[in-house]
């Protein structure tokens, strides 16, 4: 029987090159008798970036032992753990892995199932630490201005060098002190120290031990009390180092006359303010809702649309403006920056471009209906600017509510869709533009759609020369759209001069 004698302080370098020497010579695990000197049993492994992915260790010879990279995850774990036949039952499962990579695999090993049960006792334990731990003030005499605390800790597993960073990142702008029985932990600003020397219950009191009973006492809600997953959350092993623990008994057993006093509470008037509350409300005029049927009445509605994730982060709704009566309606894809600030489509860069060409030929933007396939703006931030970003194809589809009860409305008698995105939510066609452009479509019944470009492309072309070709037929196809509506207004008219004359 070979005998391994350890330190056992929580190093895995210690138990790994042991177990490297032996693995390399063959050594079965019944022949080798694990040790600590003193009886102490401590965390074995290193830190695991010291450690490679894919090999235990390389012997001084060619030899290379190899394991699966969640055997070292584990094994660092279970190196924490109390049990001093942890050392046997690592080798020996690092043993039978150099015959079966897939052990771990095999959840009903009786080997590997302990294993995870070592591991989860170590998380559950460093859990425990990082919620029960109470930070005492305590006079450093030191030269800097840094507050010290001391805290006293009794795990049942070595894992303060494995819990020590949480502290750290936690509490990095004080001096502290985490001593156990098992190793203490101690932070100056600088430098995080951990020894593995045992410590002693410094039995400390604090001033503002009576400030958390007092919170402790008064957060407590009785009638939400489940005692046996209280104790599950908090076991009493904790409770003589916990300053609240002394109240838990107390709070237990008033719990239920708490309960009933609440409730005797509930019924009591309501305090003063709530009736000045209610006074201010009952003189709020009543909200005057708008007509039924009507766009305005739409556009409260369209107010408060979340019927996709766009509603998020634009400023507000940005619906269609224009007559209810209007023979044209122009729809564009969505609103940009300056229609998302404004509340108005078609008011910026692209809006004036539009506004232009229409007033060029003569097409009246206070007869015609201007709206959007889209109706909150689509962005993505780059530091203090918002990028406008195409609307998908489910965000379009969840508009369209919107934009075909504006089309039920208005009955206009021609639909200019300006940009793909507006002909797709007027058509479903995944037709290419450029196939349907200046091309006077059949929409509905005695209704006409006019396809053409939005005029946010006409600013995103490059070079001059094709700008002034495409601004010229974007021109032609908005004077397409004002003499249809010069037609439609003569038509009306003479069917009234009809009407007049029988």
């Amino acid at each position: 029987m070979k005998t391994i004698l350890l330190e056992g302080r929580g190093d895995l370098t210690e138990w790994r090159e042991a177990a490297r020497s032996l693995l390399l010579a063959r050594t079965e695990p019944r022949t080798i008798d694990w040790r600590c000197r003193n009886g102490a049993a401590d965390d074995l492994f290193g830190p695991a970036a010291q450690v490679p992915e894919t090999a235990v260790a390389t012997a001084a010879t060619a030899s290379t032992v190899t394991v699966p990279k969640a055997f070292l995850s584990l094994a660092q774990a279970v190196i924490c753990h109390s049990d001093p036949l942890r050392f046997q039952l690592l080798y020996r499962v690092l043993f039978r892995l150099q015959e079966d990579r897939t052990l771990l695999e095999v959840l009903s090993d009786a080997d590997v199932a302990q294993l995870q049960a070592m591991e989860k006792s170590v998380w559950r334990d460093c859990h425990k630490m990082t919620a029960f731990v109470r930070f005492k003030e305590i006079d450093a005499k030191q030269k800097h201005a840094r507050r010290c605390f001391l805290a006293w800790f009794e795990p049942d597993h070595h894992i303060v060098a494995r819990a020590a960073p949480f502290f750290q990142r936690r509490f990095t702008d004080m001096d502290w002190i985490i001593a156990t029985p098992k190793g203490t932990a101690a932070w100056d600003g600088e430098a995080l120290t951990i020894s593995a020397e045992a410590a002693e219950n410094p039995m400390l009191t604090d001033q503002t031990d009576a400030l958390w009973r007092t919170y402790f006492s008064n957060i407590f809600n009785p009638a939400r009390l489940k005692v046996k997953m209280m104790m599950t959350e908090m076991p009493k092993k904790y409770w003589k180092n916990l300053p609240e623990a002394e109240l838990i008994p107390g709070l237990i057993a008033g719990a239920e006359a708490n309960v009933i006093a609440m409730a005797e509470r509930a019924a009591s008037e309501a305090p003063l303010f709530h009736q000045r509350l209610q006074a201010i409300a009952q003189a709020e005029p009543e909200i005057v809702r708008p007509p039924a049927g009507t766009l305005d009445e739409l556009r409260e509605e369209a107010r408060h649309c979340t019927r996709c994730a766009l509603h998020c982060t634009a400023t507000q709704t940005v619906f269609g403006e224009g007559p209810q009566d209007a023979d044209i309606m122009i729809v564009g894809e969505q609103p940009g920056d300056q229609e998302d600030l404004a509340g108005r489509p078609f008011v910026g860069p692209a809006g004036t471009v539009f506004n232009a060409v229409a007033e060029e030929v003569g097409l009246e933007r206070q007869s015609t209906y201007v709206t959007n396939a889209v109706k909150h703006f689509k962005y993505e931030p780059r530091g203090k600017r918002r990028i406008h970003q195409k609307p998908n194809v489910g965000e379009v589809q969840h508009c369209k509510w919107w934009l075909t009860r504006e089309l039920a409305l208005i009955q206009p008698k021609l639909v200019v869709a300006m940009g793909s995105t507006a002909l797709m939510a007027l058509t479903d066609s995944r037709q290419r533009l450029a196939d349907l452009r200046g091309q006077m479509l059949q929409l509905g019944a005695g209704q006409s759609l006019l396809v053409t470009v939005h005029p946010a492309y006409l600013l995103r072309i490059p070079d001059e020369g094709r700008k002034q070709e495409e601004m010229a037929r974007f021109r032609s196809d908005i004077a397409r759209a004002a003499a249809f509506g010069r037609r439609t207004m003569s038509d009306a008219r003479l069917e009234q001069h009809n009407a007049r004359n029988g």
